[in-house]
């Protein structure tokens, strides 16, 4: 038995048998659907099958969780998120921002295969081909390329291992330049003390990403932003203060102090008051002075109860 299938076999309590037909078809077994942009355009969302999915977490567990992840990577892994990657950058002065284009479709089974050949991941041929049915979506029953799903539990990770190389390449460069480098998922961050630091960035990772064979990435030019001090630093929808903190920014602020503003007065429905919690606990990751001065203003218990309201809703 290979080395996948004994421990997906020790994990799920699934024979040999059930795992090999399970996975033999896995790549077709998604449901699609698909969800509006914030910025136009439709997103296209692959679900595994439940039976499928259950093979995807115990793949992460087990064998995915283990392998390296850059540094530079902010999104995806436990303790890190976006206060981190925004913070990262607070103490720059201008950011340069890019985009890829499709990132989780760009990268492929055979990018996963080479990575798995490369550093030895697997002991034989079998579990590399097993492992790439497993995590990898066909789109169409007639194609011959699997690509990487959005929806699929073990896509984060695997994207992130994937760009490992990558991340590594940007960050030497980065250093050389005096530049900090971040990358949430598909949105890459520079930032330095002038904006000269920066004038060589995007030559060099124009070569960076042409130089590389795998996995083949594309810059979206169009989302290309550079920003400095004189107007609002935005580094993955949360603002750069001049004082070299993070803020929610005024804007959002404002919507949740006038959603507890109506919670107070009773002009909620439990649907408006649960997507409030959800801001609230955000907020409080994010920038929790500004919860604290919210408490104070309406009462520590109204915002536990608010806080409370997506719990006692029953929602999954």
């Amino acid at each position: 038995m290979s080395e996948i299938l004994r421990a997906l076999s020790e994990a799920t309590g699934l024979s040999d048998w059930d795992l090999r037909a399970i996975i033999s078809n896995a790549p077709d077994r998604y449901k699609v659907y698909h969800i509006d942009k914030r910025r136009g355009g439709r997103r296209e969302i692959a679900q595994p099958a439940r039976e499928l999915k259950v093979l995807q977490r115990a793949l992460h567990d087990i064998f995915l969780a283990k392998l390296p992840v850059h540094p530079a990577a902010m999104a995806y892994r436990p303790g890190i998120g976006l206060r981190q990657n925004a913070l990262a950058h607070s103490h720059n002065g201008p950011i340069l921002k890019f985009d890829f284009q499709d990132f989780f479709p760009s990268l492929r089974a055979e990018d996963w295969e080479a990575y798995c050949r490369r550093h030895n991941v697997f002991i034989n041929e079998e579990d590399v081909n097993l492992s790439s049915k497993i995590i990898f979506r066909r789109k169409s029953r007639h194609s011959s390329v699997f690509r990487l799903a959005i929806g699929a539990p073990s896509s984060p990770a695997v994207s992130n291992i994937l760009m490992f190389d990558f991340d590594k390449t940007v960050q030497s460069y980065c250093e050389s330049q005096s530049v900090i480098y971040t990358r949430y998922a598909d949105d890459l961050t520079f930032s330095a003390q002038r904006t000269g630091y920066l004038t060589g960035v995007p030559k060099a990772l124009e070569r960076i990403i042409k130089d590389q064979k795998s996995p083949r990435l594309k810059i979206n030019s169009e989302k290309t932003v550079l920003a400095t001090k004189k107007y609002k630093r935005m580094v993955t929808g949360l603002i750069l203060t001049n004082d070299g903190d993070v803020s929610l920014g005024q804007l959002r602020k404002r919507s949740i102090r006038a959603g507890v503003h109506r919670w107070t007065l009773g002009g909620l429905s439990p649907a408006d008051t649960c997507r409030l919690a959800g801001h609230l606990s955000f907020a409080e990751d994010i920038e929790p002075a500004f919860v604290a001065r919210l408490a104070r203003r309406y009462g520590a218990q109204a915002i536990a109860d608010i806080k409370n309201a997506y719990r006692q809703s029953g929602a999954p």
